[in-house]
């Protein structure tokens, strides 16, 4: 879609509704009106006396309609002025937008990665949760079931909150090889295939950074409290790299205050007995079937079965005393709102403590992406997630948290359910951002979080395995802006 902003440089605002509401548009900023029926949207802004207005004047398949909204402009505040902007940004474009469209969106203006914070953090406020509810149906035009998730998980966070010390902090470590690649796939993961020699040194250098960061997590009293090795697929490591490594990180930390240990085990083809038998501590183990359909699996490049996911499931029950999460996408190639269902339902019976319902992301770098694969409509993927919500529900599953990601189909979410009192403690940390997460590992994000005063900086690890045991010393190195941060920030 052609862009022409008038009045402000809020390119990242209007790119986000665009998005939400156009999941297969991409921007392309123009100085004119592009002449013919190319998709087109005007976004101005005028500064009015106290108030802002924008005007979207939107050209989408042959079609016009024009959206406004206004707001109060706050002297003196720059933060409040910029903030107010984006949002009438937001609600002018979706006025338009829903002029255009067969149906509205089901996060209505809503954008964002997080929208259920909007609902925590009024909740903090102490807005009466129908108020809070009210707000997100009728000012942001959200559905009364996405505002029903925003809700539940907004409970969960603050009861997780609640008991949140202001030292406490989470560790993640990232294993960036896979057995093979998923075709939706675009994480920092390597296929073992191409890439078996360079376990070895990556481990070698993992372990270096643990120890440093350990230091560090010493040096400043910070304590533990969950643990999540994810990928990748950690379990593409043997038996013995798996005991090496967790008890690496058992000898360095103090873990006596974890009340998580999670890990990926997410495919089916790389559970065996001895690995399993390897992840002492674990309390957490994530099967990922995405589906339980060969012809879904193979379309995707998995190369095994359902059957293999459910003998996978029986090995690790048979093993493992671990919580039990099995991941599942909605939307991908093959697959129908009917085939859907049978994974849901066969999922269900089988009986994991947490079950992950993801939407499809189109992520650029993805095989079905990049050969723009046939697979189901938004239509199609939205009567996935409704029966994913009854079926769940009526099961005993509640929602936990929740996310959403740029070009995911039909501009849906991702909703993590939990049987009571299952709820995985990492990803409400790291979702609802409620304390810093040290990330070691190919591609680990460093996530330092100051909650009194909302600053959060980021520190990244090097992406592939390669660039991550050449960079090694650099990543060592980087742990002083740890100490920095909270010696000046949290510590004061």
């Amino acid at each position: 879609m052609k862009l022409l902003l008038e009045g402000h440089g809020y390119r990242y605002a209007v790119e986000q509704i665009m998005l939400a509401l156009f999941p297969g548009e991409r921007p392309e900023y123009v100085d004119f009106p592009p002449e013919g029926e190319e998709n087109f949207a005007r976004v101005s802004i005028e500064d009015l006396e106290g108030a802002s207005r924008c005007r979207v004047e939107l050209r989408w398949s042959g079609s016009v309609s024009v959206g406004e909204a206004e707001a109060e402009a706050p002297a003196g505040d720059k933060l409040t002025y910029d903030r107010e902007r984006q949002k009438i940004i937001r609600l002018a474009f979706y006025h338009a937008g829903v002029e255009l469209l067969p149906e509205r969106p089901a996060w209505g203006a809503l954008t964002g990665i997080r929208p259920g914070t909007i609902m925590t953090n009024m909740l903090k406020r102490g807005v009466p949760e129908d108020e809070a509810t009210r707000y997100m149906v009728e000012e942001q035009f959200v559905s009364p079931k996405r505002a029903r998730l925003c809700l539940d998980t907004a409970r969960a966070s603050l009861r997780v909150q609640r008991e949140l010390e202001p030292r406490d902090i989470a560790l993640y470590v990232g294993i960036p090889f896979c057995p093979t690649r998923c075709a939706y796939c675009s994480f920092v993961s390597q296929s073992v295939e191409r890439s078996m020699g360079l376990i070895e040194p990556f481990l070698a250098a993992l372990e270096r950074e643990i120890g440093e960061t350990a230091k560090v997590v010493r040096r400043l009293g910070l304590r533990v409290i969950a643990l999540y090795i994810g990928g990748g697929t950690p379990t593409t490591l043997s038996a013995p790299q798996l005991t090496r490594l967790i008890d690496t990180l058992s000898r360095e930390f103090d873990l006596s205050a974890l009340r998580e240990f999670c890990v990926e085990a997410g495919r089916p083809d790389t559970i065996a007995a001895d690995k399993l038998s390897a992840l002492r501590g674990v309390t957490r183990v994530s099967i990922n079937p995405q589906s339980m359909s060969d012809e879904v699996l193979s379309a995707i490049g998995r190369r095994h079965t359902a059957e293999d996911i459910r003998a996978a499931y029986a090995l690790t029950r048979g093993i493992s005393p671990a919580q039990v999460n099995m991941d599942l996408i909605a939307g991908l190639p093959a697959d129908t709102p009917e085939g859907f269902e049978r994974t849901l339902r066969e999922v269900i019976t089988m009986g994991p403590e947490n079950i992950t319902v993801h939407t499809l992301a189109l992520k650029k770098g993805s095989k079905i992406t990049l050969e723009d694969t046939a697979r189901p409509g938004k239509a199609e993927v939205g009567r996935m997630l409704d029966a994913a919500s009854d079926l769940l529900t009526a099961a005993g599953y509640r929602p936990y948290y929740l996310y959403r990601q740029k070009y995911m189909s039909g501009g849906f979410e991702n909703v993590g359910w939990a049987k009571n009192g299952c709820e995985s403690l990492y990803n409400i940390l790291i979702m609802e951002e409620l304390c810093t997460i040290l990330a070691m590992g190919g591609g680990g994000s460093t996530k330092l979080v100051d909650p009194k005063k909302g600053r959060i900086e980021r520190i990244f690890d090097p992406k592939y395995p390669k660039e991550y045991i050449e960079g090694i010393e650099r990543t060592i190195n980087s742990k002083e802006k740890i100490v920095k941060f909270y010696e000046e920030e949290v510590l004061l």
